[in-house]
């Protein structure tokens, strides 16, 4: 029997394997007297596991990923900079292709207006010797009844339809472009070569000359 006074010893291996274990299940803690969380402890070590699970995806997803990244940028800007030249190309044909139309628009205008003045131009020509057969009835006085009034239709018809016109009067001033002159003579008097008789008419559609007037002119000394 261990006397009162005696101190107390530690427990040996044997003695602390006999000795009952117990759990301390209260949920206030009596030394603090705070409520114990259980779920709060048990959650420190997940949430430290989860971070390193994310810290070692981090790593896994490292610098090769980048790079890898980095190259699929770089083709999808070069597959967008192809496409741009290539719109520019598309770009370029189509407005060559539109200029091209136009301008075979212009020309086939231009011919076709071209064409029809020539044809114009030949039926015209083809009653000047007619037209001379007016002007000399009119000037001799024989141009009356049923024929005057044929001739003055085909003259307004002409005039109106395909702007013919007859010219050359005396006494305008010679020129070598709307008159062909077949006498000469000169004036002392005379400051300028001028028409002196209309020996034949001169016709002109438009700007066109049909057939020079034949005159007679008389130029300065």
């Amino acid at each position: 029997m261990t006397p009162p006074d005696a101190p107390p010893h530690d427990a040996t291996p044997d003695e602390a394997a006999d000795k009952p274990h117990v759990t301390d299940k209260r949920r206030i803690d009596p030394e603090t007297g705070r409520r114990r969380d259980a779920a709060a402890d048990a959650a420190a070590p997940a949430g430290l596991a989860a971070d390193a699970v994310g810290a070692a995806a981090a790593d896994a997803a490292g610098p090769g990923d980048e790079a890898a990244g980095e190259d699929e940028l770089g083709k999808a800007r070069a597959e967008a900079l192809d496409l741009a030249d290539q719109l520019a190309r598309r770009s370029a044909e189509v407005y060559n292709v539109q200029q091209e139309y136009n301008s075979y628009v212009r020309r086939s205008k231009a011919d076709a207006a071209a064409q029809r003045q020539a044809g114009v131009n030949e039926v015209v020509e083809s009653l000047l010797g007619v037209l001379d057969e007016i002007e000399l009835a009119r000037q001799h006085g024989d141009l009356t009844g049923p024929f005057a009034a044929i001739a003055e239709k085909l003259e307004t018809a002409l005039a109106q339809r395909f702007a013919v016109e007859r010219y050359g009067q005396v006494g305008e001033e010679f020129d070598p472009e709307v008159h062909e002159a077949l006498m000469h003579s000169t004036d002392a008097e005379a400051s300028a070569t001028t028409v002196t008789q209309v020996l034949q008419p001169g016709y002109r559609a438009g700007d066109r000359v049909l057939r020079a007037a034949r005159v007679a002119v008389s130029s300065p000394a």
